[in-house]
């Protein structure tokens, strides 16, 4: 899932529909207003959104909204820290063996 997810922030169209959700929920056609690309391109840029677990939609009689799925960011960046992390740690582990050789000296 985390591939689909990061695949789906590739399209600047779909960041700014996050940006757009950033600020609360809208429906698909105040996201399309946004827009000079078609109400249809929009909804399909959505879907793959949903589809990465990064947006979640409602139904409101006819109305679909749309917002941010926070757990979906938590996942996404759970994942980028796996490797800030092993950073980090090769980093102190550096710094610890650079002080050790200059005790030794």
């Amino acid at each position: 899932m985390i591939i689909q997810t990061i695949h789906s922030l590739s399209v600047p169209t779909r960041l700014t529909i996050l940006e757009l959700l950033r600020e609360g929920e809208l429906t698909s056609s105040e996201i399309a207003s946004h827009f000079s690309i078609s109400a249809p391109a929009i909804s399909q840029h959505l879907k793959v959104l949903v589809d990465s677990g990064l947006v979640v939609v409602r139904r409101e009689g006819t109305k679909r909204i749309y917002r941010i799925r926070r757990e979906g960011f938590a996942e996404l960046r759970e994942f980028i820290d796996q490797f800030w992390d092993d950073s980090l740690l090769r980093l102190k582990e550096a710094a610890e063996e650079e002080e050790r050789k200059k005790h030794d000296d």
